[in-house]
């Protein structure tokens, strides 16, 4: 385990297994560096690159200084970056690729190239948009201590059903939801009004110029085969790839060998 302090002095912990270029592994909503699906994914990768699988701010054994602000975790990003050499691959998956894309957009010169696994954008009908103040409401029971109906919240909005949902509040994996429950109020800052239902403007990250990849699973939902193509449609640098019989919870095996022929392509 390392440590990068960011630019604010909060403490960034990363793990760095491998040897090479530089991959930084940028995690979504919930997600943590211990998580099988990127330990997993780290572990495909260090063959060919020295990854940094990072706890996000607020997550794990990351610092977490307020207040939030996107900007603050691109820092993040960008201490990572620095302590890597200066420049390196960026992947990100979820609501971490719309951060990773962010990133890219602030610092062109710093990502090399720039990979990402079905960003959440809503961009039609195709799933209902979020309310206009989930935030609010996350950082309402948040303040409530009520974070496992943040987690619960969290999950209607992005369509699991509630009877699921009741089963999960039983299950190991809960009580590890709710102790970064705070975070999806960060992760919601960072996704804006990208999960209304509009169009992605075509103003949005013009400056992130570096090759990119967009990545869906052939397996899932309708608003993410969109969302990717929509975001695709107005990169100034990028293309889409579909991983056949993959959903959202893409499997390392499957994703690992697509990173390594486009970061080393």
């Amino acid at each position: 385990m390392s440590k990068v302090t960011s630019k604010d002095g909060t403490p960034i912990t990363f793990d760095q297994p491998g040897k090479g270029p530089v991959v930084i592994l940028v995690t979504g909503a919930l997600g943590v560096r211990s998580h099988p699906m990127m330990t997993q994914l780290a572990a495909h990768l260090a063959p060919h690159f020295t990854v940094f699988n990072y706890d996000r701010r607020g997550r794990g054994d990351s610092g977490d200084t307020a207040p939030y602000a996107v900007e603050r975790e691109v820092e993040d990003i960008e201490a990572l970056i620095d302590e890597a050499g200066g420049s390196a691959f960026l992947y990100g998956i979820s609501s971490g690729a719309a951060l990773a894309l962010e990133a890219a957009s602030k610092l062109p010169t710093k990502v090399k190239k720039l990979a990402l696994y079905e960003p959440p954008f809503i961009v039609d009908d195709s799933h209902l948009p979020l309310p206009k103040d989930y935030v609010k409401q996350i950082n309402e029971l948040i303040a409530a201590g009520r974070r496992g109906d943040a987690v619960a919240l969290f999950m209607k909005v992005v369509g699991v059903p509630d009877e699921f949902v009741a089963q999960m509040r039983d299950m190991p994996m809960w009580p590890e939801m709710e102790k970064v429950a705070h975070t999806l109020a960060y992760d919601g800052t960072i996704m804006g009004d990208n999960q209304s239902g509009k169009q992605l403007s075509p103003k949005q990250w013009t400056s992130a110029t570096s090759p990119t990849l967009v990545m869906v699973g052939g397996a899932s939902e309708a608003f993410f085969q969109h969302g990717t193509q929509a975001l695709v449609d107005i990169l100034p640098n990028a293309q889409r790839r579909i991983l056949e019989g993959q959903t959202h919870e893409v499997a390392a095996e499957a994703l690992a060998p697509v990173l390594v022929e486009f970061f080393k392509g």
